[in-house]
C-alpha cells in the first residue's frame, strides 16, 4: 500500500487526529501514513515505504530492487532472519535526511540508471547488482550476489560487466571486477558457488562447467550435475538438507550409481561441511586420485557434453531469455524448484 499524507478532510489520507490514533501508522517517509493493519514487515511494504517521498530522480536499489523485480535469492533478510535496511539510491545532488530502516545511498546517478517497474522507481539491474556486491562483505559474497541475480536473468555478465566498467572509480570495484571474472551465469543455487569457489582454491587452474547436462552416446540425458570437471571426470554435488528427504536421497544415490557406471568420480559437499572444510578439501582430492586412476585404466568415456538435437540450451542469460513461457516451464523446472 502506498503511504499517504494527513488529509484535514480526511478523503484521501487520515485527518491529522486520526493520524496519531491506533488504525494508522507513521512510515519512514516525513509525514506519510498506512493504515496500521498493513504489515511493515512485508519486503514489498517496506520497499514501497521507503521509496514513498524520496526525491525525483530516486529509486530502491540492491538487494530492495532485485527483490521488487521478483529475484528469488534475494529476501531482505540477514541469515538470522533480520530485516536488512532498504537501500535508496538518491544520487549527489539532493540531500535528505536519514530514515529508520532505510540506508541511503548518495553515489552519483547516470542517465537511465532509474526505471520504473510496477509503478516504482527502482535502478536498473546491473545498477542493483553492483550496488549490492560491491557492499559485500567477501569476494565469495560478491560472486554470490552476481551469479544469483543472473540466475533470474536480470543482467547477463557482459551487461554487468559493461556496467561495472562506468564505475570504475569507487571503492571496492577491483573485487567486483574480480567476482564478474569468475561468475557464470548458469550456476542455480547460493550453495554452488560456495562449492565453486571452495573447489577453484583447492585445485588452481581446474575451471569445472557449472550444470552441464550429459548424455550418453545415443544422446539420452543421463543427469546434469552440479560441477563437472569433464578433463579429470570428476562431479561435484552439494548436499544439503532437502538431500536428507528420502526422495531426494534415493536420486542422489542413483546418480552415483550411474556416474561409477559412466566412469565419474563423485565428490559431495555436505551443508555441515560449511563449519570446516577441511573434510571436504580431503574428498576432493580423493576423487582427483581415483580419477586420474581410473583414467589411465579405462580411458574409453561412456558419456559426452555434446548436445542432441532435440535439446534446449539454457546455460546463458541470453538462452533463457529466449525461452516463451512453454518452453521454461519445460526447461527451466530445476531452476524454478
Amino acid at each position: 500500500m502506498v503511504p499517504v499524507p494527513v488529509d484535514p478532510l480526511g478523503i484521501d489520507g487520515p485527518t491529522p487526529g486520526r493520524a496519531r490514533g491506533p488504525r494508522w501508522r507513521r512510515t519512514p517517509g516525513a509525514g506519510l501514513f498506512v493504515p496500521s493493519d498493513v504489515p511493515a514487515d512485508d519486503e514489498f511494504q517496506r520497499i514501497v515505504e521507503a521509496v514513498a517521498g524520496a526525491p525525483e530522480g530516486s529509486g530502491a536499489t540492491g538487494w530492495a530492487a532485485l527483490h521488487w523485480q521478483r529475484a528469488r535469492w534475494f529476501t531482505g533478510r540477514t541469515a538470522r532472519g533480520d530485516p536488512l535496511p532498504v537501500p535508496l539510491a538518491i544520487g549527489d545532488t539532493v540531500h535528505l535526511a536519514p530514515r529508520a530502516g532505510v540506508q541511503l545511498h548518495r553515489d552519483w546517478l547516470f542517465d537511465g540508471d532509474i526505471v520504473h517497474v510496477d509503478g516504482l522507481p527502482i535502478t536498473r539491474a546491473e545498477r542493483s547488482i553492483c550496488t549490492a556486491a560491491l557492499r559485500a562483505t567477501s569476494l565469495e559474497d560478491t560472486l554470490r550476489i552476481i551469479c544469483m541475480a543472473m540466475a533470474d536473468d536480470l543482467a547477463s555478465l557482459s551487461e554487468i560487466r559493461s556496467y561495472a566498467a562506468r564505475i570504475k572509480g569507487r571503492p571496492h570495484t577491483r573485487r567486483l571486477n574480480e567476482a564478474i571474472d569468475l561468475s557464470d551465469e548458469n550456476i542455480w543455487s547460493p550453495q554452488e558457488v560456495t562449492l565453486l569457489t571452495r573447489w577453484r582454491q583447492q585445485r588452481p587452474g581446474r575451471s569445472p562447467r557449472c550444470n552441464p547436462p550429459i548424455f550418453d552416446g545415443l544422446g539420452n540425458h543421463l543427469f546434469t550435475p552440479d560441477l563437472l570437471d569433464a578433463e579429470a571426470g570428476v562431479v561435484g554435488q552439494y548436499d544439503g538438507v532437502i538431500h536428507e528427504r528420502t526422495q531426494v536421497r534415493r536420486r542422489d544415490l542413483d546418480v552415483e550409481e550411474l556416474c561409477r557406471d559412466l566412469g565419474l568420480e563423485v565428490v559431495t559437499m555436505l551443508s555441515r561441511d560449511l563449519r570446516d572444510l577441511r573434510s571436504f578439501d580431503r574428498r576432493l582430492a580423493a576423487a582427483y586420485e581415483r580419477a586420474a586412476r581410473r583414467c589411465r585404466e579405462h580411458p574409453h568415456r561412456a558419456w559426452t557434453l555434446d548436445q542432441p538435437w532435440w535439446w534446449t540450451d539454457t546455460s546463458t542469460v541470453a538462452a533463457r531469455r529466449a525461452l516463451d513461457d512453454e518452453d521454461r516451464r519445460i526447461w527451466l523446472r530445476r531452476q524454478v524448484a
